[in-house]
């Protein structure tokens, strides 16, 4: 669907408690559905969580008829703040800024698209539309394990996010699912729902070839939070187990500090190749991919893992660095063991191992052409712009 079934005057607010256009893997998320949606010629408008800009501010760059603008409505200043008031703003004020800056628009917006926010946040939203007449549409990108997540299977924040996930969602008048799973099972509630995985601008980002290597046979590296999801203990202890073999292996990690690593790995000492470098800004992600010869995911294959899909493997494929992983979520549709990288037959020590073992085994002609087959799949298959069209047939099928 192109620039002209999109009306001149349409524009869409995308909303939530989020970090917007740096920060946080959600912050690349939003950057890729906006940027969809200005190449299928709307014009959006990114209200985020954040203290500013407190003005309309245009982002550059976005390919299309349409545009990407964004401001920040404050929705999560009470972050520093006492529990006492962060546990209020979370159970009641949390939407409210967001509601009264769409009530204070001369024009309301064609369609409202919705990322994060809960239960809380949706109550608002939803009547706001329901009351203007304007369609609501969820960006659905994870199913929260309540372990995961403070105060447990009983606590507000999972009960928030189960709310939304089996009452306000299914409402709302089309659904942007991240993963097959939540694709079936929204579309099995009847609700109208197109999948789109983590996107990015892939085809301007400039990608060279590999550095030669001097220092170790094998480069991995792995950049985020672990938390509970990503296996970072196990990707220690596996490299520890190849170095044991006398191989020169390097883990560069990206995010936590030396001793959260220790801790997840539960090793009195970090093996001699664990590199810790600590956060790393989101823009400076693509260069610590692309000096790697691989990069790893490796997580249980749990609710979590199938509903979500990492955005780290689609960066290391975009920027030319084939991955390691185990197969979750949709992985394996894009993940063909030997061509964008290696598929672990599982999630624990041997089986990374074993990975990482084959991965050793591999001539410089067969890494490069590793490189070239990620750098290729993600062209045809995370780039913003191959969405445009689906993203708009949701979008024009919810109108009124």
């Amino acid at each position: 669907m192109g620039e002209s079934t999109v009306r001149r005057r349409d524009w869409v607010a995308y909303v939530g408690p989020f970090q917007f256009p740096w920060g946080q893997p959600g912050s690349r998320r939003v950057f890729g559905i906006a940027g969809s949606l200005a190449n299928a010629g709307y014009h959006v408008v990114v209200a985020s969580g954040e203290e500013s800009p407190r003005v309309v501010t245009t982002l550059e760059g976005v390919d299309g008829p349409g545009s990407v603008s964004y401001l920040g409505l404050g929705e999560t200043t009470s972050a520093g703040g006492s529990l006492l008031a962060r546990t209020v703003h979370f159970a009641v004020r949390l939407g409210r800024r967001t509601v009264d800056w769409l009530d204070a628009q001369p024009t309301p917006p064609s369609h409202v698209v919705v990322y994060g926010g809960a239960a809380q946040y949706m109550l608002h939203l939803r009547r706001w539309c329901r009351r203007h007449a304007v369609p609501l549409l969820a960006d659905v990108v994870e199913w929260y394990d309540p372990r995961h997540l403070r105060g447990g299977f009983l606590g507000p924040l999972h009960l928030s996010s189960e709310t939304a996930m089996r009452y306000f969602y299914p409402r709302c008048a089309g659904i942007i699912a991240i993963s097959s799973y939540l694709e079936d099972y929204y579309r099995q509630l009847g609700t109208n729902v197109v999948r789109v995985p983590p996107t990015l601008d892939v085809r301007t980002l400039r990608v060279g070839p590999a550095a030669p290597r001097q220092r170790v046979d094998l480069s991995l590296v792995y950049s985020g939070t672990p938390g509970r999801k990503d296996l970072l203990g196990t990707m220690v202890r596996a490299v520890d187990r190849i170095e044991r073999r006398g191989a020169a292996i390097e883990l560069r990690v990206y995010g936590p500090t030396v001793t959260q690593v220790r801790d997840l790995a539960g090793l009195g000492r970090l093996p001699q190749g664990v590199d810790v470098r600590g956060r790393l800004a989101q823009q400076e992600v693509p260069l610590a991919l692309r000096d790697a010869d691989f990069s790893v995911i490796l997580r249980r294959p749990e609710r979590f893992a199938q509903a979500g899909f990492p955005t780290k493997f689609c960066e290391s494929l975009a920027n030319g660095t084939p991955v390691i992983a185990n197969l979750t979520s949709d992985l394996g549709t894009y993940l063909r063991h030997g061509v964008e990288g290696l598929v672990c037959d599982g999630w624990s020590e041997a089986e990374l191992a074993t990975a990482l073992h084959a991965a050793l085994e591999l001539t410089r002609t067969q890494r490069e052409a590793m490189r070239e087959a990620a750098r290729v799949q993600a062209l045809d298959s995370f780039d913003y712009r191959a969405y445009a069209p689906r993203l708009a047939t949701l979008l024009e099928s919810a109108r009124p």
